[in-house]
């Protein structure tokens, strides 16, 4: 398993907030104890011509200075950087699984809420969907997305909809933020879950989505990797639990297709060990 991380990625934020440092601290320490095989690299940040495949020119102008993006979405002083050096790590891990590893970004902020103009639900820019279009300029055919974090990916859905080969699937709690997902169309598919339904039933759900990426026949994988479905996260009313990610991740390693995954959500204290369960199981 090869890790994608910077601990600069750590350098803004606070614990006041549920998208905290603390996040990839504790997730990289105990990764780095748990797997000494394992290997570990320090991505180089995307460029302006990669951010470009997703978003405006306004918009990264507008990452550079204040005011805030909404409530949820502070500015920081270097908040730029830290999505440049996020998105960078997805494109190394997207070269990675082209190569033949399996790898896993795990930097932050997180980033399959932003839209082409607008930064919101703690991201800055959509890194997912920088990988998918990155992947399909350098001449893959069919790319599926896998976003089974606990809120809806409507950034990446707006980004890639309509797009020449590309799959859109997310699995999400509805009624939750950002209030989207309800319905599947074109290239979109969307499996709306309610919140605290048993853990069949979002089992169930994922199931469904996983099958569908499998009849995509995707010659690449992309997996938005959020963690807040587990029952003890603090900001959703979902019920996963450790075991039911290694599942996920055992599902990735029986279909044996070039993958890569980044880290979306997951607000719990019990992220690594939620982490560490998704990826041994796929490694």
């Amino acid at each position: 398993m090869l890790i994608l991380h910077d601990p600069q990625c750590a350098d803004y934020g606070s614990a006041a907030r549920p998208e905290q440092p603390a996040r990839t601290i504790r997730t990289a320490a105990h990764l780095r104890a748990a797997h000494l095989d394992w290997t570990w690299r320090v991505p180089a940040a995307a460029t302006d011509a990669d951010l470009r495949l997703a978003h405006t020119a306004a918009h990264l102008a507008r990452l550079g200075h204040g005011p805030d993006f909404d409530a949820d979405t502070p500015y920081f002083d270097g908040i730029a950087s830290h999505a440049r050096r996020a998105a960078g790590a997805a494109l190394a891990a997207l070269q990675a699984a082209r190569g033949g590893e399996n790898a896993f970004s795990l930097m932050r902020p997180p980033g399959h809420h932003t839209l082409a103009v607008q930064a919101m639900g703690f991201c800055y820019v959509n890194q997912i969907a920088i990988a998918a279009l990155a992947a399909r300029r350098e001449g893959a055919k069919r790319v599926a997305v896998w976003d089974f974090d606990a809120h809806h990916g409507n950034g990446t859905e707006a980004l890639l909809h309509g797009r020449d080969g590309i799959l859109f699937t997310s699995v999400h709690q509805y009624p939750g933020y950002p209030g989207t997902g309800t319905a599947s169309f074109d290239n979109c598919r969307n499996w709306p879950v309610a919140p605290l339904s048993a853990r069949p039933v979002h089992l169930a759900a994922l199931r469904e989505s996983w099958e569908a990426v499998l009849a995509f026949n995707p010659e690449l994988v992309l997996v938005s990797a959020g963690f807040d479905a587990y029952v003890h996260d603090p900001i959703t009313e979902m019920t996963l639990e450790t075991d039911d990610f290694a599942t996920l991740g055992s599902w990735l390693r029986e279909a044996d297709l070039p993958a890569a995954a980044i880290l979306e959500g997951g607000y719990s204290a019990d992220l690594p060990q939620l982490v560490d369960a998704f990826l041994t199981a796929w490694a």
